[in-house]
């Protein structure tokens, strides 16, 4: 699925619709009284880590709900991909113009199922619009997604959007394989999202010296929030760690240097997303690390849990310890 810097270019397409009524709807959903949606202006965006929230007033000046009915709820279908991974809840705002302050309510916990709630809007003046991705979700702004390549019956079909929004002022959004569903209130906790300027350093290194492979941890939502497969393993090669080396083995030194590979990686390929370019990786999908060594692919994950593919190196990446024998995973 989309990792944070794909989710946050999505939330930077999205930002200059805030402020206008939706006049038509379109895609394959099909709960949706698209009537009431019709009288909805957007009013603002937040992202956290894999997640969008969108929300929506029925009164651009008040948000006043009055007497007008309220959207029916957004199916709720299984996406194919990356949905049994663990996902977080929190959501981050990123500032711009054009969006509008709010007080978060944050659940008791971290568990992800606090924040989903029903299907149906909440009472009150704001109704939020939570969207999670499946593995090649997207949103585009003004255009559709085409067709890259024949599907198995030798078909050019381009893919079909799960929900289109067209706006007042000429443009429309179209969202591809999500998941969607509304919500009273986004939550806020920015500590856990690996590009907030608030990420919490402490909270992410305690939670990698636990006593389990440090490549479960890395994927684990609840502290490294926007973090997916392709920084994982990227930011494990550059610092030199084997992917299922105990993170109550590493030094200190060693998990600093964890952290700040999955931050600086993440920011850069933000950066780079934002200009245009592609980014480049050292050894996700890769035959040969830099060094030109051969790179080893296993499915890694915690038991009875997700298996994820990994890439490393075992001559940059010695596993800790070294006497261990390497676990037999699912490829």
């Amino acid at each position: 699925m989309p990792e944070g810097p794909s989710v946050r270019k999505f939330h930077h397409l999205i930002s200059p619709f805030v402020g206008q009524q939706v006049v038509k709807i379109g895609g394959s959903i099909k709960k949706l009284n698209s009537a009431a949606f019709q009288s909805l202006w957007l009013q603002d965006t937040q992202v956290h880590g894999k997640e969008l929230f969108l929300r929506f007033d029925l009164d651009e000046e008040t948000g006043s709900p009055g007497n007008n009915p309220l959207p029916e709820p957004l199916e709720k279908k299984e996406e194919a991909g990356d949905q049994k991974q663990t996902f977080g809840c929190d959501s981050q705002k990123i500032s711009d113009q054009s969006s509008r302050s709010l007080n978060p309510v944050v659940p008791s916990g971290d568990n992800g199922s606090e924040c989903l709630g029903g299907d149906s809007p909440a009472g009150g003046t704001e109704r939020w619009l939570q969207v999670r991705f499946g593995l090649f979700g997207s949103v585009r702004a003004n255009e559709f997604s085409r067709a890259k390549k024949p599907n198995k019956r030798g078909d050019w079909k381009d893919p079909i959007p799960r929900l289109v929004l067209h706006f007042g002022g000429g443009g429309f959004l179209a969202f591809y394989n999500c998941q969607m569903s509304w919500h009273s209130s986004p939550v806020l906790r920015p500590t856990s999202d690996i590009l907030s300027e608030k990420f919490h350093r402490g909270r992410a290194l305690e939670a990698l010296g636990q006593e389990q492979p440090v490549c479960y941890t890395l994927l684990d939502q609840r502290y490294f929030s926007g973090l997916g497969n392709i920084i994982k393993n990227e930011a494990l090669y550059r610092a030199g760690i084997h992917p299922l080396s105990l993170g109550s083995l590493l030094s200190p030194p060693q998990l600093e240097i964890l952290v700040d590979q999955v931050v600086e990686f993440s920011a850069h390929w933000l950066q780079g997303k934002m200009q245009g370019t592609q980014q480049h990786t050292e050894i996700y999908q890769k035959e040969q690390c830099p060094a030109g060594h051969q790179v080893m692919k296993e499915a890694f994950g915690p038991p009875g849990g997700f298996q994820r593919l990994t890439w490393w190196c075992p001559q940059c990446q010695p596993r800790l310890p070294p006497d261990e024998p390497e676990q037999v995973q699912l490829s």
